[in-house]
């Protein structure tokens, strides 16, 4: 089944995904979803609002490229990668990644690299609201680290 990546300023259905990726499918034995929420601080200052930026046809296939590279390094069955941009408030979905395999260990480090992916490497630009102003925010050194550990697992393993 082809990966589907979508990138939406409307809510999504966390539910509805994982069970469309999942519909009359006997061969999966796990299925993760991860979801991220739009949160309410940031920096120790409280968030009124974040706006996300991307350029369109590039970030979906930015995204592809990293869901194939999951697909390569992982016996995947399906995935899902929908990522929202515009203007959240706290609370809102933000992101949505669900990975399908045989088996859990699978299905958990393919998610977790995506969204480590995505975090620190997709081009979207986050604008955080604040009550004192509005700040770009770039990744965090610890979100970055977590990133270049799967480029280290795959030099160890080459």
């Amino acid at each position: 089944m082809p990966a589907t990546i979508r990138l939406q300023s409307a809510d999504f259905d966390v539910g509805a995904e994982a069970a469309l990726l999942a519909h009359g499918r006997a061969d999966i034995g796990a299925l993760v979803t991860f979801t991220g929420i739009c949160r309410g601080e940031e920096a120790g200052a409280r968030v009124v609002a974040m706006t996300l930026e991307h350029y369109p046809g590039m970030a979906e296939a930015e995204i592809a490229r990293h869901v194939a590279e999951a697909e390569a390094r992982w016996p995947l069955l399906g995935a899902t990668v929908i990522h929202r941009y515009g203007r959240l408030r706290p609370g809102d979905n933000l992101v949505l990644v669900v990975t399908a395999a045989s088996h859990r260990g699978e299905a958990f480090a393919a998610a977790e690299f995506l969204m480590d992916y995505l975090k620190t490497r997709a081009p979207f630009w986050k604008k955080v609201e604040r009550a004192d102003g509005t700040v770009w925010v770039d990744a965090k050194s610890a979100d970055d680290a977590a990133a270049d550990r799967w480029a280290e697992r795959r030099t160890a393993a080459e």
